[in-house]
């Protein structure tokens, strides 16, 4: 049932125009600017492709857009799913399966953060090397999943050390100060308790946020290397806790934006 769902999509968007795309995005929370800088040909909402879920979250536009950047085909999630929406572990990583189906070779995730480790701090950027999930659930755990690849998946190296050595050298090109460390997913969408932020101290998590581990683990499931680049949105210091300005996150996450973009575009071109 679910192959001949997501085979529906797929067919949906290739007649749509949506052909031979070369790379995927994912744009985070607060982090939608890169489509501006897409040669835009095709732009399809959620709600009008068969089968595919619809973002609920206000900062989340909702829509697939293909197009030119860097010189390469791309489609963009601009807007993502998350299980604090209510949504399952399939249907969160519905679009990975569907980019994945159109034919992209790599995919780009990114997402906005909390800072954990503490010497970072608010509009840094990190390159996401490995992570934790805490989220209590798998989406490689369903019925008939392995007809989708293996379930058993190896997650040695769940980002892509290619994909990771080229950003690096992209920021140091551009001298954007670009760490590079543990990414920890909580299910929310509440924010976490002080003593949650010591426990995930004690975990060595370095950024802690809502998304990406289940895009990545599906991603990894299909053999389709990817890359994920947290913006840190604010510092959360169990010691020194202020209450959380949601419209300050989201303005952070503007400020930092540009660098992201900058490393995204400069990865395209030489992807």
């Amino acid at each position: 049932m679910k192959t001949k769902q997501l085979q529906e999509t797929i067919d949906f968007l290739t007649k749509n125009g949506f052909s031979n795309p070369e790379v995927g995005i994912v744009l985070g929370t607060g982090l939608g600017k890169l489509v501006r800088e897409i040669d835009i040909e095709k732009e399809i909402a959620y709600a009008e492709i068969p089968n595919f879920p619809v973002a609920t979250v206000e900062f989340h536009s909702g829509k697939l857009i293909y197009g030119t950047l860097s010189g390469k085909k791309v489609i963009v999630m601009s807007g993502r799913f998350h299980l604090y929406e209510g949504y399952n572990s399939w249907e969160v990583t519905y679009g990975i399966r569907t980019l994945h189906g159109l034919g992209i070779k790599n995919l780009l995730i990114s997402n906005a953060a909390g800072a954990i480790n503490l010497t970072y701090k608010k509009g840094d950027l990190m390159l996401i090397e490995d992570h934790i999930n805490l989220q209590g659930s798998s989406p490689l755990a369903f019925k008939g999943a392995n007809s989708f690849g293996n379930i058993f998946v190896d997650l040695l190296e769940p980002y892509s050390k290619n994909i990771n050595q080229k950003i690096k050298k992209i920021a140091k090109e551009n001298n954007i100060l670009l760490h590079e460390g543990i990414y920890a997913a909580v299910l929310g969408p509440q924010l976490e308790t002080r003593a949650e932020y010591r426990m995930l101290q004690i975990l060595e998590a370095d950024a802690v946020g809502m998304s990406t581990i289940p895009e990545v683990v599906v991603a990894k499931q299909l053999n389709l290397p990817c890359a994920a680049i947290s913006v840190l949105t604010d510092e959360c210091d169990p010691k020194n806790l202020q209450p959380v300005n949601i419209a300050e996150i989201i303005a952070i996450a503007g400020q930092a934006e540009p660098k992201m973009i900058a490393l995204f575009k400069g990865v395209i071109e030489v992807l």
